[in-house]
């Protein structure tokens, strides 16, 4: 490495060091999310039927690289059905901790179930907590267990922590 690689170098770093940081004040100030950020997963309704979206097929499970979705499917009461099709997703969890955000659970889905939303704060304290079931991603629950949990104890609703554009494949998801 020669010298001139590192007097640019340090002439990045000195140019930075005049400059006003951007620092968000985070929780105080809500942070500013782009409209293609991939957060928590929402499973969609249809808007006109109020029926899930999820069939239950599973191609979201194959497609997840770090296998963090499970899927049982079951057949559809034709008298009161869950889903549009002829099954539906009887049980649909993913665990958090495996998730990578990778996108792909969405792009595989047939039906645009399974949408990845803006909520970015999943911390929680325990394990299980993580494993996010299908009552835990549908289109109304707003926030991470945690987030819901200490709203719950405080009496208050669950407050988000950023702000973002809005998104189509988001329908029903309302922020």
């Amino acid at each position: 490495m020669s010298i001139l690689n590192i007097a640019k170098g340090m002439g990045v770093t000195m140019s930075y060091l005049f400059k006003k940081p951007v620092t968000v004040q985070y929780p105080e100030e809500k942070a500013q999310i782009q409209a293609r950020f991939r957060g928590r997963h929402h499973l969609l309704r249809h808007p006109d039927t109020d029926l899930e979206k999820c069939i239950g097929c599973s191609l979201c499970a194959a497609a997840c690289p770090a296998y963090a979705i499970y899927v049982e499917a079951a057949e559809n009461d034709p008298d009161n059905p869950t889903s549009a099709g002829e099954r539906y997703a009887k049980i649909y969890e993913i665990n958090m901790l495996r998730c990578i955000f990778c996108g792909f659970c969405e792009e595989a889905c047939p039906t645009g179930a399974v949408v990845l939303g803006h909520e970015f704060e999943l911390a929680d304290f325990r394990y299980d907590h993580f494993v996010y079931g299908k009552e835990d991603m549908l289109v109304g629950v707003k926030g991470s267990k945690w987030q819901r949990r200490e709203a719950e104890r405080e009496g208050r609703e669950v407050e988000l922590g950023f702000e973002a554009g809005p998104r189509p494949e988001l329908e029903g998801v309302d922020y």
